[in-house]
């Protein structure tokens, strides 16, 4: 499987794992090319695209935080990719008991783009072109 390294020597992918919708939810980073997990969040009640978002911007803050630099951050999601760039996320989850842990993240995950720059370059997983994300939690049902 050729990664789309060209000219770059690391990169971090982030990816999302929900069963049901909403229902048990985590997210992770994975350093390629040597596979080390970076971070692991979870498991709490959201959605997938909430777990997405969440990887994004937990990236970004750690990346900020360690003084990473020149390192980009690959998802396989377009609609997180879009509620980061927006600085909002469009969730529709709804507030219960169960899923309040998962929308007090992302509100703080929202303040946190809103309140911070980053030059970190985020990019689109192609899994068409280059299979499954190396952060796949390798859960998908055939």
């Amino acid at each position: 499987m050729a990664y789309p390294l060209e000219g770059i020597r690391e990169a971090w992918t982030v990816d999302a794992s929900c069963t049901g919708n909403p229902g048990p939810m985590e997210y992770r980073c994975v350093h390629i090319p040597s596979g080390r997990q970076v971070f692991r969040y979870g498991p709490l009640q959201g959605t997938n695209n909430i777990g997405e978002f969440l990887a994004i911007v937990h990236a970004l803050a750690l990346q900020k935080q360690r003084g990473v630099s020149g390192v980009p951050v690959f998802t396989d999601s377009k609609t997180a990719l879009a509620w980061v760039r927006d600085k909002m996320a469009r969730t529709t989850l709804q507030l219960t008991p169960q899923t309040e842990k998962a929308l007090e993240l992302t509100r703080r995950a929202e303040a946190w783009l809103r309140g911070n720059a980053y030059s970190t370059e985020l990019r689109k997983w192609d899994t068409e072109q280059w299979g499954e994300i190396p952060a796949d939690f390798g859960r998908k049902k055939s």
